[in-house]
């Protein structure tokens, strides 16, 4: 990769775009206002759910996709007249969960809560997997973009991430950085802020970030770029110590923490939490599910509820987020290629 070359989320560059992260969300889906959107009525008028619709979480409970998951499940459930139930089946970095739903059958009563790892990363990260990440899903929603805070344990010395970047130059792998496992948001933002600043850390993975979390708060590891919602609690009550967040500007509902682009230029993370079903999902019921989806996402007490547990609530078309899968999968590509990992 080229030197000064860098991978922030849909953007490359140090530059914030005019707008800040609103304009930056915009980015992140390409043909947002050029997509021709059919008539409400026309698109989801055909599929009235007759029983309870399913939704897989490929991580444990208490994470940050299990905790989307249940608020989108509850959210959704009136407009559907229907109950959406939340199915955790955790292992291999999301894909057990990932594989069951794509093998599920088409009829809009399975969903996944997909992340950036499990429907981008775990294409280029796995050796071989038994189903594509775009051919074997149909694409329901975009529900949020997803930011981490740089978390330290209270016995680390550094209290500000130009400190954190001295102390791991001056300890190449000393420090532990825990994830959620290979493949995650913990795991591909500590890699590319390894990338940005030159350091190393050993990393330290975990199936999903709520043990990861435990860890920290005990000691036994050091450091993690955790999701918000993973972390907010810690943070509150003095747990860990945040070092910074991985948006381009700080966070309205945690302005004291600098974003860590103050410390490191043009460093940015941003992942992502989405509905997909499987592929040959009528398209009725795709619509459907995708307009309950965006609904929830517009109701200001979702947008208030979603920011407070760091995210971006976005809410898009099943297009609109066919579209911006294809661009991450080649985005996390280039994450994976510098990171050196592989799974079999």
């Amino acid at each position: 990769m080229p030197p000064g070359t860098r991978l922030g989320c849909g953007r490359r560059g140090g530059k914030t775009p005019p707008g800040g992260d609103e304009m930056h969300r915009r980015t992140l889906l390409p043909g947002l206002a050029a997509l021709p959107l059919l008539p409400r009525a026309a698109r989801a008028q055909a599929w009235n759910p007759d029983r309870p619709i399913r939704m897989l979480v490929g991580f444990a409970a208490g994470g940050s996709t299990d905790t989307t998951a249940r608020i989108v499940a509850q959210a959704i459930t009136p407009a559907l007249g229907q109950q959406v139930l939340v199915e955790n089946r955790t292992g291999a970095g999301g894909n057990v969960a990932t594989e069951a739903a794509a093998r599920a059958a088409p009829d809009g009563y399975t969903l996944v809560m997909a992340s950036m790892g499990t429907h981008a990363v775990n294409q280029s990260l796995y050796r071989t997997l038994p189903f594509h990440v775009a051919k074997d899903f149909s694409a329901v929603s975009l529900v949020a973009l997803s930011h981490g805070l740089l978390v330290v344990h209270p016995s680390v010395p550094a209290r500000s991430v130009t400190e954190l970047v001295a102390l791991a130059r001056a300890r190449p792998g000393g420090l532990n950085a825990g994830t959620g496992g290979l493949g995650s948001s913990q795991h591909f933002a500590a890699v590319l802020f390894e990338h940005e600043t030159g350091v190393r850390f050993t990393q330290v993975h975990y199936r999903g970030g709520a043990p990861a979390m435990a860890d920290l708060v005990s000691g036994r590891v050091d450091l993690i770029f955790a999701p918000v919602v993973e972390s907010i609690q810690q943070v509150r009550a003095g747990q860990v110590r945040p070092l910074g967040i991985t948006r381009r500007e700080r966070a309205p509902q945690l302005a004291e923490v600098p974003a860590i682009t103050e410390q490191v230029p043009g460093f940015v993370f941003t992942s992502w939490l989405g509905v997909f079903a499987p592929a040959g999902t009528p398209a009725p019921a795709v619509a459907r599910l995708s307009e309950a989806i965006q609904a929830a996402m517009r109701v200001p007490s979702m947008r208030d509820r979603m920011a407070e547990l760091g995210y971006d609530a976005v809410g898009s078309t099943a297009e609109e987020f066919s579209t911006f899968q294809q661009s991450e999968i080649t985005r996390t590509a280039e994450l994976v290629r510098i990171s050196g990992a592989t799974v079999e």
